[in-house]
């Protein structure tokens, strides 16, 4: 079957694609093409490769009061990503072959992205003994991580770095020093002694990611760093690279926009794991990001019922919603602002995602690739309303806030997945 999608824009002139079985065909001059069993009108809007997310939580199974696949699956869309990769800390967790395949039928039933499946790098994701890496990367892992907790063992990271090296996939480590978050709910320092609320240091972060990467060196693990928060920590990455060691590294929108600064009450929309750093820690990350050290962002998108993030930030549930705004966050403060260009953003949410992560099934937008596209609108603005959200989850610290880059359209292998309802 052929697509057409004409009336759009890309790479700032104006184009139309043509898709067949899936797949682009052609990227040409609008006019082009005259042979298309369905046509899409884009409406003057911006075509761009579907987005690619590392890192999101779609709850299910065992936490479905929170989100499922469907319904996180449905957010991505409706955030332009095509493809996602969710973490194994469901219930129960995904820590054996078994599981992963189960999860896997699962995510390909339910899902209405691409989903691929992280598996528990160690059982139940607390436990000293590794899981069966080899047999789960057959199983179909795309990489391993105890997400939500960091590997507080180091002979346990130190076994799992060397089968996952043998194994030729990756470690994207959650980096948490137990014994150094001391029960804090928020960033150590002026914003929350002035709270009363406990503080947890950036220590907890940088000396665990310290302790990694001497073991990178020694294994030669692909080791990715999950939502780096701290100065300390870019400059850690920034070392690891120039001494030639297979480190990667993402940070998310709420870190690159918000800090702890901006935490003037007890707001449980504020707390999140890490924690919103110093107004220094946030602009070490944009610095990072601007130089390469650090590769890529992700949404962390961590859906809670609304009965979970209510109250105070000493009772509440850590995370934050991110699909849906992750998009329109990025380009409203870096590519509308003029810091950066959107081919550079695309560059940190499509290409370099693919390629360190070396996922086969996900579309740059290039003749031949699957046809994972976003049609986005960058002239109007609208204002973030999680009620719009297709997740479950509506705890957004970013309610309200005035955005461009609105998604209209995403398609998945040549599929409609989203389309935005009109007013």
């Amino acid at each position: 079957m052929k697509t057409l999608i004409k009336n759009i824009v890309w790479q700032g002139q104006p184009k139309e694609i043509l898709i067949e079985d899936g797949r682009i065909q052609a990227i040409e001059a609008a006019g082009t093409t005259t042979e298309a069993v369905q046509v899409i009108d884009g409406q003057g809007h911006t075509a761009i490769p579907g987005l690619v997310d590392v890192h999101a939580h779609f709850r299910e199974p065992g936490l479905t009061y929170k989100e499922t696949i469907s319904t996180g699956s449905e957010a991505a869309a409706q955030g332009g990503f095509t493809t996602v990769l969710t973490m194994p800390n469901v219930k129960p967790v995904i820590d054996n072959p078994a599981a992963l395949k189960a999860q896997i039928e699962l995510n390909q039933k339910e899902g209405h992205v691409k989903i691929d499946q992280i598996g528990a790098l160690s059982l139940n994701l607390t436990d000293t003994q590794t899981t069966d890496i080899a047999e789960m990367v057959k199983a179909g892992a795309v990489a391993f991580s105890n997400d939500g907790h960091g590997v507080q063992n180091a002979r346990t990271m130190l076994q799992a770095m060397k089968a996952v090296a043998k194994a030729k996939s990756t470690i994207t480590a959650h980096i948490e020093d137990d014994d150094l978050v001391n029960h804090g709910v928020m960033n150590a320092g002026p914003s929350a002694e002035a709270l009363g609320l406990p503080g947890m240091t950036g220590l907890s972060e940088s000396t665990q990611l310290a302790r990694d990467l001497v073991m990178v060196k020694a294994t030669g693990c692909h080791y990715h760093v999950a939502h780096v928060s701290t100065k300390e920590s870019v400059e850690l990455v920034r070392l690891a690279k120039s001494q030639g060691l297979p480190v990667t590294a993402e940070v998310t929108p709420h870190h690159l926009f918000l800090d702890d600064s901006m935490i003037i009450t007890d707001n449980p929309m504020m707390k999140m794991n890490p924690p919103l750093r110093s107004r220094e820690d946030r602009l070490a990350l944009i610095a990072g990001l601007l130089d390469g050290t650090i590769d890529m962002i992700a949404t962390d998108h961590a859906p809670h019922a609304a009965e979970e993030k209510e109250g105070s930030m000493l009772d509440c549930a850590f995370g934050i919603v991110g699909l849906e705004t992750a998009f329109a966050l990025v380009y409203t403060h870096f590519v509308a602002s003029g810091l950066v260009d959107l081919d550079t953003m695309l560059n940190w949410m499509n290409r370099e995602p693919i390629e360190e992560f070396a996922l086969q099934g996900a579309g740059q937008m290039r003749v031949g690739d699957p046809a994972d596209i976003a049609l986005v609108d960058l002239d109007h603005a609208y204002n973030i309303d999680p009620a719009t959200f297709a997740s479950k989850g509506k705890n957004t610290p970013f309610a309200g806030q005035k955005v461009y880059g609105q998604v209209m359209t995403t398609l998945v292998d040549g599929k409609v997945v989203y389309q935005k309802e009109e007013k």
